[in-house]
């Protein structure tokens, strides 16, 4: 008999440069351990990557209890490792062999899922939920994937958070204790104040132009990573580390190390405007309920800007149309990349993104508005939610196949 609850998990994740798999598993097996009780096993390939996000790792220790989780070194596959009842597979990594035929002489069978990227497109609603039989052994994998609509597995929120979202920005004294924190000075009168966490992007010298011409004084905080070398370039600098501070004109930019997930979400929240990269970043951005701009990881054939705009589609659904058009056009401008303009953008917006200090004082104007609009749609994500709903169709799979056997 199949139990009534998921109480076991093992989920495989690979770092990769850009920290976006290890900070989407991190918060999941954190929120199955802490909000539903499940004995959370994580297993990474790079834990000296992973203390990035989460500076009590120690590199060289195989087994480590952190925040409730089990955090085990990939190389540590046993013979006598039992897998858990729920195995999840992150961004298609490949579960080392040894353990997969664990799994397969396990009664009754594991649920195993492959935790997919998000994506906003229409065939999502289509593939989630699939199953993948393995061709030798007597196992099924199941797609999951995460999403914008009912038709997904939603978006990884915990139960507590827009709560604290909310009283933190009502909080004047503790955003001023996250700013000395972080060894940002005061906000000056007017002052615009923006994070900006991207790729290498071509838009940065003319973004960082607009806002060192611009009328407004911007702070803005970049946190160590792939753009530092193009804003250090910007300032006529060779390199930039944590800590530096450099201006030009009405711009101001302080450099801040890669911080933990949870000082993020207080960063995103305190800041007029958020430039995010990825997945993980992105959905905080929406959580956080102020403008955001987001940089999809570019491809080389602009497939990316497909997916972009698929989010866009639906992010910008009940907005006025003047507020429509603000976000579409430096959202375009932003993720040109490496494809020529005239293949990604309209003729309107090609004619915008000529002048890209119009493109921001345009979005700047219904930064209000924009406000308001995230927020809203915040509140119209978080009731589909991704652990609770993995977590009910582990359960769902678990029984049917129990009962078959």
């Amino acid at each position: 008999m199949y139990p009534q609850k998921i109480i076991s998990c093992d989920m495989f994740c690979m770092v990769v440069d850009n920290y976006g798999d290890i900070g989407v598993c991190w918060r999941l097996a954190r929120q199955l351990a802490s909000e539903h009780g499940v004995s959370v096993r994580l297993w990474v390939d790079d834990l000296a990557s992973f203390r990035k996000l989460c500076p009590e790792i120690v590199p060289t220790q195989p087994i480590q209890q952190r925040h409730g989780v089990e955090i085990r070194h990939w190389g540590l596959i046993l013979a006598e490792i039992v897998p858990a009842q729920l195995v999840i597979e992150a961004f298609a990594c490949e579960l080392p062999e040894r353990y997969v035929l664990a799994m397969a002489g396990q009664l009754p069978k594991p649920v195993w899922l492959n935790l997919e990227y998000l994506s906003a497109e229409d065939w999502v609603a289509g593939c989630h939920g699939l199953p993948s039989p393995h061709p030798r052994l007597p196992l099924i994998k199941y797609f999951f994937f995460p999403g914008f609509t009912g038709a997904t597995g939603g978006l990884l929120l915990e139960n507590d958070l827009l709560a604290r979202r909310d009283a933190f920005q009502d909080d004047l004294v503790v955003q001023e204790k996250l700013w000395q924190s972080l060894g940002v000075s005061a906000r000056q009168t007017g002052e615009v104040r923006v994070s900006l966490f991207c790729y290498e992007n071509l838009a940065v010298s003319a973004l960082l132009t607009a806002w060192a011409e611009g009328r407004l004084p911007v702070t803005c905080l970049v946190p160590e990573g792939r753009v530092l070398s193009q804003v250090a370039a910007f300032f006529g600098r060779t390199k930039l580390v944590a800590g530096d501070v450099v201006q030009q004109g009405s711009l101001r930019v302080h450099i801040l190390p890669l911080v933990e997930q949870e000082k993020y979400d207080s960063l995103l929240w305190a800041c007029d405007c958020n430039f995010v990269r990825g997945e993980d970043s992105c959905v905080r951005a929406q959580w956080a309920g102020k403008p955001f701009v987001w940089h999809i990881y570019p491809q080389h054939d602009g497939v990316h800007v497909k997916k972009m705009r698929a989010l866009l589609e639906l992010y910008c659904c009940g907005l006025e149309p003047e507020g429509k058009h603000a976000v579409r056009a430096l959202w375009e401008l932003w993720n040109a990349g490496e494809v020529a303009a005239q293949d990604i953008m309209t003729s309107t917006e090609q004619a915008a993104s000529a002048n890209p200090g119009q493109v921001w004082n345009d979005f700047l104007i219904h930064q209000s508005m924009l406000s308001r609009h995230t927020k809203l749609w915040a509140r119209q994500l978080a009731g589909n939610n991704l652990a609770l709903n993995l977590l009910d169709f582990s359960l769902k799979v678990g029984r049917i196949a129990s009962f078959k056997i």
